[in-house]
């Protein structure tokens, strides 16, 4: 059988090329990858930002279900047929942040879909240290949502979000939005701020508040809401320079601030309003086991919005159409890539 996959050619540059899959080694297993999403980092990849990281021509992709098709030597715990996704995290072991127990940011760590090969393509061979099961009934279009619901669980759990506690989520991509919904669930009072009107329009649909950031009102609904303390946490999930600002600034005294988005240049902030406040910053970069475990649990009892968030599927031979809607971010939210040998199209 031959297999397809997507490469990252160079900046704006796709191929897709085919291989014939091998038998996975000890402690490995092949995976018929189903979907892959695609996320603000697969973007960068794919501008060509990533390029001292990723050596064209790499399979990108890291969003992932599938169903194991072959279990290497060694392994007694998987079988063929046995539905899955992917934590693509490769630990060092050693290194001084493995040793804390921090392995989620080895020093040495392996992203699977930037340094190594990803899922964007029909047979994946992955350790099977980096499975995570899925139940058999989840839906496995939306089990490709379980790494980006493992990030906002993650960046919950860093804010250590207590019951009652004004949440402030700077930004209404995917992420921002999963974000909401998990603090939310954690008993928080959430407002999300965003500005384009789509993203607001799909929070609102999901029974959050959101608010509009531009003009000089926004202050004024913060201190409206809060009754003038400011939040107890903002997420910064926008990557813009005043979307920092408004974080810093909503926040209440002892305030947290959980830093979510990727910046890619170095951005002012108020040290003075950390100082004069006594705030708290919090980074917020990958996840572990336990947040991958969670987000599967939160999937399967239906309360992630999985229909509602994935806006268009489009099969792997049509990946350069699926970069370019999730680039427009015309009415889009999330953006999959059917893996399948047969996928077929299906715009939601």
């Amino acid at each position: 059988m031959t297999a397809r996959h997507v490469a990252y050619a160079g900046a704006r540059r796709l191929t897709i090329d085919t291989a014939e899959p091998t038998a996975p080694p000890p402690g490995h297993v092949r995976v018929d990858v189903a979907y892959t999403g695609i996320c603000g980092t697969d973007l960068h990849i794919f501008h060509g930002d990533m390029d001292g990281r990723v050596d064209p021509p790499r399979v990108i992709g890291h969003e992932m279900s599938g169903r194991i098709a072959q279990v290497g030597p060694g392994l007694s715990e998987w079988r063929p047929g046995d539905h899955v996704t992917v934590m693509p995290l490769v630990p060092c072991g050693t290194c001084p942040a493995c040793r804390a127990g921090h392995a989620h940011i080895c020093h040495r760590l392996v992203f699977l879909g930037i340094d190594a090969a990803g899922s964007m393509q029909n047979s994946w061979t992955v350790p099977a240290a980096a499975l995570v099961r899925l139940p058999q009934d989840l839906a496995l279009d939306h089990a490709a949502l379980v790494e980006p619901t493992a990030v906002a669980v993650h960046d919950v759990r860093r804010a250590e979000l207590r019951p009652g506690e004004k949440a402030l989520v700077v930004g209404g991509g995917p992420i921002g939005l999963l974000i909401a919904i998990v603090a939310r669930r954690s008993g928080g009072d959430v407002l999300l701020v965003e500005p384009d009107p789509y993203r607001r329009s799909v929070a609102e649909g999901l029974g959050l508040t959101s608010a509009d950031p531009g003009g000089d009102g926004l202050a004024g609904l913060v201190d409206q809401w809060t009754g003038g303390a400011g939040a107890a946490v903002a997420f910064e999930v926008s990557g813009a320079a005043a979307g920092v600002a408004t974080a810093v600034d909503s926040l209440a005294t002892r305030g947290r601030m959980v830093q979510v988005a990727i910046h890619p240049v170095a951005r002012e902030v108020s040290l003075h309003r950390f100082f004069w406040r006594e705030l708290t910053l919090l980074g917020a970069r990958l996840y572990d086991r336990a947040d991958f475990e969670t987000a599967v649990g939160l999937l399967a009892e239906g309360e992630i919005p999985a229909r509602t968030l994935i806006s268009r599927i489009e099969p792997l031979d049509r990946a350069a159409e699926a970069f370019a809607a999730l680039e427009s971010g015309a009415g889009v939210m999330k953006v999959l890539v059917d893996c399948r040998a047969n996928g077929k199209a299906d715009a939601r």
